[in-house]
């Protein structure tokens, strides 16, 4: 015979012949809940969660409204301008391709027509050293949104040792401060891209290889957009550890690399194509170098895919962003001419000692010259300045007494101190 219990809620009696008729029921107290309680608890929450997510969605969907209107491809372009160097193609593809970024979003959440807009995820190329990491650093606080570098040359296929391309999701949301939604519409360069191409032809290895093909196999659908699942920092992969999912449908990807050598690529299909069309151009042959700037902004899918970028992976970075190098006027500029400067921000902490800087433009090219020297382009212009200025930044703090301090072409080559002088 069945037992009969009261449901606390609705005070119906219910005959219980099994736990599903009275799901809680707790013996001691008497306190139980019905079957049909529950599933109007679960209604009632199902229909506040779709209420809650559509309020959200109108509340986003104004949100982007407002970003696109002040996020305008010209307006961030103006923006990057104060901080960035020459590289005005790049900063048009990456102001267009973020602005449709987020018209993109937009789209989604307004239409039901079933069009499909893809994203617009970008492939950097450029020297070491030319500005990607920089453009990219300064575009994000211009937007106001989460951005992870992660290095891509790290991440290695699932079960081998080394970092998930998991990982690189799971940056963004602590650079999100463990907001999910924010991170959700945040952005993720991942450098060194090139590092992960696969192996070609003499070279490659009929055996595993985890920092190639694999990782870029694995990235394929985060790229696209899909719910990433990972860990908290610092823990291991368990089933019992708890963790977190990230949509990565409205994260914009951007990876980038130096790409070394890929202007060998490109040069010889151009020259191979001139010579299909004539005009002499067997004559010339391969052999003649063109300049790396000219070059590589002619790059087309099939040269990255030659690199050793697979197909999938390129149709999903379908803007292609090309950086050129940066020549010695060009590193001179960058030293003095952003709002972020190296010198402006060395004239700043002398300045607070009550010291006035001055570079006298021969140690400025001598600074420019040493960089292109060093291969490393911009990134080596502050070290090259706190080399020569250490001693300096050491001794000044010993007075408080107003001095100005100069430096010369013989301080950056090593030969001289930087000139201590009363400012009268």
């Amino acid at each position: 015979m069945a037992k009969q219990l009261q449901c606390s809620f609705c005070k119906r009696v219910v005959a219980v012949r099994d736990q599903y008729d009275m799901p809680i029921y707790d013996p001691n107290t008497g306190f139980a809940i019905c079957s049909h309680c529950i599933r109007e608890i679960n209604h009632f929450l199902d229909e506040h969660e779709t209420a809650a997510a559509e309020t959200k969605q109108r509340d986003f969907a104004v949100q982007l409204d407002e970003i696109l209107e002040k996020n305008k491809p010209h307006i961030i372009k103006r923006y990057l301008d104060a901080y960035i160097i020459n590289q005005d193609h790049a900063k048009k593809i990456l102001s267009v391709a973020v602005y449709n970024h987020y018209k993109r979003m937009k789209y989604g959440l307004q239409n039901e027509d079933g069009t499909e807009i893809e994203k617009s995820n970008v492939i950097m190329l450029g020297p070491s050293g030319c500005g990607k990491t920089a453009l990219l650093s300064h575009l994000s606080k211009f937007l106001n949104v989460p951005f992870a570098v992660t290095d891509a040359s790290s991440l290695t296929e699932a079960g081998f040792v080394g970092a998930d391309v998991e990982v690189a999701v799971r940056n963004l949301y602590y650079a999100a401060d463990k907001d999910t939604e924010r991170a959700e519409h945040g952005i993720i360069y991942l450098d060194e891209f090139d590092k992960i191409a696969r192996k070609s032809g003499a070279n490659n290895s009929i055996t595993a290889d985890p920092g190639h093909e694999g990782v870029q196999q694995a990235l394929l659908k985060m790229l696209e957009g899909s719910v990433v699942e990972f860990t908290a920092r610092g823990q291991r992969k368990h089933p019992e550890a708890p963790t977190i999912k990230v949509d990565t449908t409205n994260i914009l990807f951007i990876v980038g690399g130096a790409f070394v050598g890929i202007e060998d690529v490109i040069g010889k299909r151009v020259n191979k194509n001139a010579a299909s069309i004539g005009f002499g151009a067997d004559a010339k042959g391969a052999s003649e170098k063109t300049k790396f700037d000219e070059l590589i902004h002619q790059v087309r899918p099939e040269d990255l895919m030659q690199y050793g970028i697979i197909p999938e992976i390129i149709g999903r970075l379908p803007v292609i962003c090309t950086l050129e190098t940066l020549d010695e006027d060009a590193l001179l500029r960058i030293l003095t001419e952003p709002k972020n400067a190296p010198v402006k921000q060395y004239e700043k902490l002398l300045a607070m000692d009550g010291v006035t800087l001055e570079f006298e433009e021969a140690a400025l090219r001598a600074v420019a010259k040493k960089a292109i020297e060093r291969k490393t382009g911009a990134r080596s212009l502050k070290g090259i300045i706190e080399d020569t200025m250490l001693d300096i930044m050491f001794d000044i703090p010993k007075s408080s007494e107003p001095r100005k301090v100069i430096v010369t072409k013989a301080c950056i080559e090593g030969t001289e101190k930087p000139r201590i002088e009363p400012l009268s």
